[in-house]
C-alpha cells in the first residue's frame, strides 16, 4: 500500500512535465497509477475479506505514539475498489473529453491523479492523524479541481465555496479526533473502534461531543443537508471531475468515516437521530430540488444530494441488514452516479448545452449512449436486475426488520423516508430520460458531433452496474465481509441476494416505481406548484448572506483596528502585554526577587552608555539619529556578552545590529528626515508615563523570571553534550544545527517568508530581480584594465557607470574591506563548529559586505557583486537545509543525523568534517539571500522608483513650460 502511495506520488509529479511531448494521452499515463491500485487491491482480497486485513506500519514519531499505519480490511477493500477502479476509468475518459489546446492540462492531470492517490490513503489509513492529514489533501486537490477554470467566476466561487465548508468540517473533525484518540490513548482508528465500550460508558460530555464533531466533519464533506449547498455550486467544474469527486471519491470520504465509526458509536444517544433526520431531510430536499432543474448535469448534482442522504442513512444506522444495503448502495452510487455525469459530459460535448428545453430527439441520433443512460438510469431507480435494486431492497429490509427493535419510531421515520426518497428519485430519473433523449414538440432537434471515444468508458460503468446485479452470488462475497466491518456487533449480516421472494421491501419498491412515473407524468403541475414555491430560503443564500455578514464584520473591524497609527499599535500592545504580566505577577505570587548589581565592573560603563542613548532617542530630532542611538544599545548588548565569555553570541549580536541599522537607513530615505514634523505628537506626557510602565513592567517580568528557577540548570551538561553528540565545542552553533535542528529549519522557512514579505510590499509591477548584472554593462566597463582615454580603470568595476553621487572615502573603504569581509564569513561558516561564528554569522557579514558595495556604488555595484538572484539562493538554502535533514533516512538513521569524518589529510594534516555543516552552508545561503532581498528591495527598487518619479517630475515641468528645456536635459546620473 505504501508502494501505491508513492507510485501515485510520482506519477502526479512527472506528468506535468510530459504533457508537452504527450498532450492528452498523458492521461493514459495517469491512469496507470490507480489501475495499480485496483490490481493490488484484487490481489489482497482474500486477506483483506477474510484474513484480518492487510496492514503496514511505519513509525513516525515514538515518543507520541504516532505512526503512519496503513489497514485494509473488508469495509476499506471496497472503497479502494471503487476509488481506483473509477479513478483509472475517468482519467481514461478525460483523454477524449479535452481538447489538445485544452489550458493548463498538464496540472489537471496531475492533481487528478494527486487526489485519487490521496483518496486511496484515506480510506486504508489507520490512523487518524495520517487520516486527517489526507482528510485535507482531497479538500486541497478538489479545490484546485473545481477551480480548473479560473478565468470563469462561477468556477473560482464554487471552488471557494468547497473549501470554506469542508476545510470548516475538517477543523472540527480533526478536534473530534483529537479528543477521541486521547480518551482511548491511541491514534489507531481501529484501536479507537475495539475500546468503544470504554468510551460510551465513561462519564462526562467529552466523548459525546467528539462523536459530534466526528460526524461534522463527515457531514460536511459528504454535502448532507444542511450542509448540501456547495456541491450543486460545484457542478462549475469540468465534468470529469464530478463523475469522479462528487460521484465515486471525495463525497464517498464522509459516508465512509460514518461507516467505519457506526459499530462504535451508532448506540450513542443522538447518533441514529442526526443520521435518520439528515439522511431522509437530503433525499426529500435533493429529490425535490432535482425535479425543478433545467440543467441535467445540476439535475444530477441535486439528485446526488438525495442519495448521499440515503447512503448516509443506509451507512450509519449500524443494523447488520441495513448495513448490508448501505455498503451494496455505496458500490451501486459509484457506478451509475458517474455513469450519468459521464454521459452528460458527452451530451455536453457534442451538442454544446446541456438545456433540458433545448435538448431534442438526442436518443434517436446517439442511441448506444441512450441505452448507456438506460442502464445506469434503472440501476438509480431500483429497477431489477441491477445492483441498485439489490442495494435498495436490502436497505427496505433491513428497516423493515427494525421495526420490531428498540428504535422502532426512528425505524418509522427512517423507512417512511426512503420510500418517499426513492419515489422523487424514480421521477427524477425520468426527467432526465426525458430532458436528456425524448423528442419534444415545437423544439428542434439537436444536431449533435460524433462522440469520439467519448462513450466508452460510461458504457464499461453502465454494464457494471448491470453485472454486478446479476452476478450478485459472487459480489456478495465482498460485501458482506464489508457490512460486517459496518454493522454493531450484535446479530449477524443477512445474505445479499437478488430476489428474496414476495415481501414488505419488494411491495415499497413497486410503490416508489408506480408513484414516481405518476410524479414524473404530472410533471407540469409538480413544476407549477414548484415555481409558486420558489421563494422558500435555501441553504445556498445562507450561505451567501453569511459570507456577506463576515465581509461586513472584517470591513468595519479592521478600519476600526488597522487605522495606520504606528502609536495606536504600539499602545494596544503593549496594553495587552503590561495588563497579562501584571495580572499573572498579581495572581501568581509570592515571588521571589534575587537582584545582584552587576556581575562585574565592566558592566557599568557599558550599561550607562546604553542607557544614555536609550534616553537620547527621546530627544532626537532626526529620524537617522534616532535609528543610530538605537544601534548603540544594540552594540551595548554585544559587549555585555563578550563580557560574559559568550563570544559567538556577541558576533551574531553586532553583525545583527550592524545589518538592521543598514535596513533602518535604507527605509529612512522614503521618510521625512525630521520627527515629528507633519504629524506632531499630542500626548507626549501620557505617552512618556504609558512608556515608563511597560518598561518597567518587563524589567519586573525578567527579574521575576531569573529569580524563579528552583531546579538545576541543565546547561553544564550542554558542553559535554555538544562535544559527544554534535562533534563541536561551540554550543551555539551545534545547537542550531544539530541538537535542534527541526526548529532551526522551520526558522529559515519563517526568514523566506520575510523575506518575500518585504519584496511584496516593495515591488509594484514584478517580482523579478531587475538589478543590472556584469554581463549586461557595455563591453567598455568591463573587459578592458585601461579606459579609452588610456586612464587605469578604478578598483570597483561599475565605478565608471554611475558619474555622480559617489563618496571617494566610502569608494577606497569598500575596495579595501569587500573581499576580506568575504573570506571572513567563509571562515565563520567553517569555523562555527567549534570557534566563534557558524552559517548565520558568516551569512551576515557576507550581508554586509553586499551592503558596503550596494553603499557604495548603488544598483549596479550591487549587482556586479552579487550576480544571482536574491530568490535562487533563499530557495537553494531551505533546500540544501532540508536535503541535510532527510539524506540521512535513506541510510536508516534518524533525520538530521551528522556523520564525524576524520582523516589526516597530507599539506592540511589533521581534518575534522561534520555532515552538519551542510545545514550551516544552507543557513548561511539562506542568510545571503535574506540581506539581498533586503538591498534590493528596500534599496535598489526604491532607487528605481525615486528616478521614476523624478523623471516623472522632469516631464511635467517640460509639458508646463516647453520654453524651459533645462530640466528636460538633466543627466541620468544626477537624477540618481
Amino acid at each position: 500500500m505504501v508502494s501505491v502511495l508513492v507510485a501515485f506520488a510520482i506519477v502526479a509529479l512527472i506528468v506535468p512535465a510530459l504533457t508537452p511531448l504527450m498532450g492528452r494521452r498523458v492521461f493514459y499515463l495517469a491512469a496507470l497509477a490507480p489501475a495499480a491500485a485496483a490490481v493490488l487491491t484484487v490481489a489482497q482480497t482474500d486477506t483483506a475479506l477474510h484474513g484480518g486485513g492487510v496492514t503496514s506500519r511505519w513509525q513516525w514519531i515514538p515518543q507520541l505514539d504516532l505512526a503512519l499505519s496503513l489497514r485494509m480490511d473488508a469495509l476499506s477493500w471496497v472503497l479502494a475498489l471503487v476509488v481506483s477502479v473509477v479513478g483509472a476509468l475517468v482519467l481514461v475518459y478525460c483523454a477524449s473529453y479535452f481538447g489538445r489546446d485544452e489550458p493548463g492540462l498538464g496540472r489537471f492531470a496531475s492533481v487528478l491523479t494527486a487526489f485519487a492517490g490521496s483518496m486511496y490513503g484515506l480510506v486504508v489509513a489507520d490512523d487518524v492523524i495520517v487520516l486527517f492529514v489526507l482528510w485535507e489533501a482531497t479538500t486541497v486537490f478538489s479545490y484546485l479541481l473545481i477551480g480548473q477554470d479560473a478565468d470563469k467566476r462561477a468556477s473560482r466561487a464554487a471552488a471557494m465555496q468547497a473549501l470554506v465548508v469542508t476545510t470548516a468540517g475538517g477543523l472540527a473533525m480533526l478536534a473530534g479526533l483529537v479528543a477521541l484518540s486521547v480518551t482511548a490513548g491511541t491514534t489507531s482508528l481501529s484501536g479507537i473502534i475495539a475500546r468503544a465500550p470504554e468510551l460510551v460508558d465513561r462519564p462526562g460530555p467529552l466523548v459525546p461531543v467528539a462523536v459530534v464533531l466526528v460526524l461534522l466533519g463527515a457531514l460536511t464533506k459528504s454535502a448532507i443537508v444542511p450542509f448540501h449547498f456547495w456541491l450543486p455550486a460545484a457542478m462549475a467544474a469540468p465534468t470529469p471531475v464530478s463523475a469522479y469527486l462528487h460521484a465515486a471519491a471525495m463525497v464517498k470520504a464522509g459516508i465512509y468515516l460514518v461507516a467505519r465509526l457506526a459499530p462504535a458509536f451508532a448506540l450513542l444517544t443522538g447518533w441514529r437521530e442526526t443520521i435518520t433526520v439528515l439522511g431522509v431531510l437530503g433525499m426529500l430536499i435533493g429529490g425535490y430540488r432535482a425535479l425543478r432543474q433545467t440543467d441535467v448535469k445540476l439535475l444530477l448534482a441535486y439528485g446526488t444530494v438525495a442519495q448521499l442522504g440515503f447512503l448516509v442513512l443506509a451507512a450509519g444506522w449500524g443494523a447488520p441488514a441495513v448495513a448490508l444495503g448501505g455498503v451494496a448502495l455505496l458500490v451501486a452510487h459509484a457506478t451509475f452516479k458517474s455513469t450519468l455525469f459521464l454521459v452528460v459530459g458527452a451530451v455536453d460535448h457534442v451538442t454544446g448545452t446541456r438545456d433540458l428545453r433545448k435538448l431534442s430527439g438526442l436518443g434517436r441520433r446517439m442511441p448506444w449512449l441512450a441505452v448507456v443512460a438506460v442502464l445506469a438510469l434503472a440501476s438509480m431507480a431500483g429497477i431489477p436486475p441491477t445492483i441498485g435494486f439489490v442495494a435498495k431492497e436490502a436497505v427496505l429490509t433491513g428497516f423493515v426488520e427494525e421495526l420490531h427493535g428498540p428504535q422502532a419510531a426512528w425505524a418509522w421515520i427512517a423507512l417512511v423516508g426512503v420510500t418517499l426518497g426513492s419515489l422523487l428519485t424514480v421521477a427524477y430519473s425520468l426527467r432526465f430520460l426525458w430532458g436528456t433523449f425524448a423528442r419534444k414538440p415545437g423544439v428542434a432537434d439537436t444536431e449533435a458531433h460524433g462522440l469520439h471515444g467519448l462513450g466508452v468508458v460510461p458504457s464499461v460503468l453502465a454494464v457494471a452496474g448491470l453485472a454486478l446485479g446479476v452476478l450478485t452470488p459472487v459480489v456478495a462475497h465482498g460485501i458482506e465481509p464489508a457490512a460486517t466491518a459496518a454493522a454493531l456487533p450484535e446479530g449477524e449480516v443477512p445474505h445479499l441476494a437478488l430476489w428474496h421472494g414476495l415481501e414488505p421491501a419488494l411491495g415499497l419498491s413497486a410503490i416508489t416505481l408506480v408513484g414516481g412515473v405518476a410524479l414524473f407524468l404530472g410533471r407540469r403541475r409538480v413544476e407549477a406548484l414548484q415555481h409558486r414555491l420558489s421563494g422558500s430560503p435555501s441553504a445556498a443564500d445562507t450561505y451567501r448572506k453569511t459570507m456577506r455578514g463576515l465581509d461586513r464584520l472584517a470591513t468595519g473591524l479592521t478600519a476600526g483596528v488597522q487605522r495606520g497609527s504606528l502609536p495606536y499599535y504600539l499602545t494596544v500592545i503593549l496594553s495587552v502585554f503590561v495588563a497579562g504580566a501584571l495580572a499573572n505577577l498579581v495572581l501568581g505570587g509570592p515571588w521571589a526577587f534575587r537582584v545582584r548589581f552587576a556581575d562585574s565592573w565592566g558592566q557599568v560603563p557599558v550599561v550607562a552608555v546604553m542607557a544614555v542613548a536609550a534616553i537620547a532617542v527621546l530627544t532626537a530630532k532626526t529620524r537617522f539619529a534616532a535609528a543610530v542611538l538605537v544601534g548603540v544599545t544594540g552594540y551595548g548588548m554585544s559587549v555585555l556578552f563578550v563580557l560574559h565569555g559568550a563570544v559567538d553570541l556577541a558576533l551574531t549580536q553586532l553583525v545583527v545590529e550592524t545589518v538592521t541599522l543598514i535596513a533602518f537607513v535604507l527605509v529612512l530615505r522614503r521618510l521625512p528626515p525630521r520627527i515629528a514634523t507633519a504629524n506632531p505628537s499630542r500626548f507626549r506626557i501620557v505617552r512618556a508615563l504609558f512608556a515608563a510602565l511597560a518598561g518597567v513592567t518587563m524589567a519586573i517580568v525578567v527579574v521575576v523570571a531569573a529569580s524563579a528557577r528552583n531546579s538545576t540548570p541543565i546547561w553544564p551538561d550542554i558542553p559535554a553534550l555538544t562535544k559527544s553528540f554534535g562533534h563541536g565545542l561551540n554550543v551555539v552553533n551545534v545547537a542550531l544545527v544539530d541538537l535542534r535542528g527541526w526548529d532551526t529549519l522551520g526558522e529559515l522557512t519563517v526568514v523566506v517568508a520575510a523575506a518575500t514579505g518585504v519584496a511584496s510590499l516593495i515591488f509594484l509591477d514584478s517580482r523579478e530581480d531587475t538589478l543590472p548584472r556584469l554581463r549586461d554593462l557595455p563591453a567598455s566597463v568591463t573587459s578592458d584594465k585601461h579606459r579609452p582615454d588610456g586612464e587605469p580603470r578604478a578598483w570597483l568595476p561599475t565605478s565608471a557607470a554611475i558619474p555622480t553621487g559617489r563618496s571617494a572615502l566610502l569608494d577606497v573603504v569598500v575596495r579595501l574591506l569587500f573581499h576580506g569581509l568575504v573570506v571572513l564569513s567563509l571562515y565563520l561558516l567553517f569555523a562555527g563548529h567549534n570557534a566563534a561564528g557558524g552559517g548565520f554569522a558568516g551569512g551576515l557579514v557576507a550581508g554586509i559586505a553586499l551592503a558596503g558595495r550596494y553603499l557604495a556604488g548603488g544598483p549596479a555595484e550591487l549587482g556586479a557583486a552579487a550576480p544571482v538572484r536574491a530568490g535562487r539562493l533563499l530557495g537553494l538554502g531551505v533546500a540544501t537545509a532540508a536535503t541535510t535533514a532527510i539524506v540521512p533516512l535513506f541510510f536508516g538513521k534518524e533525520a538530521l543525523y551528522s556523520s564525524f569524518i576524520e582523516a589526516d589529510v597530507p599539506v592540511l594534516g589533521h581534518v575534522e568534517f561534520v555532515t552538519a555543516t551542510f545545514f550551516d552552508i544552507g543557513v548561511y545561503l539562506v542568510v545571503v539571500g535574506l540581506v539581498l532581498d533586503v538591498l534590493r528591495s528596500l534599496g535598489a527598487e526604491v532607487d528605481r522608483q525615486r528616478l521614476e518619479d523624478s523623471r516623472a517630475r522632469v516631464q511635467d515641468t517640460t509639458e508646463d513650460d516647453p520654453h524651459d528645456n533645462a530640466a528636460a536635459s538633466t543627466p541620468e546620473g544626477s537624477a540618481v
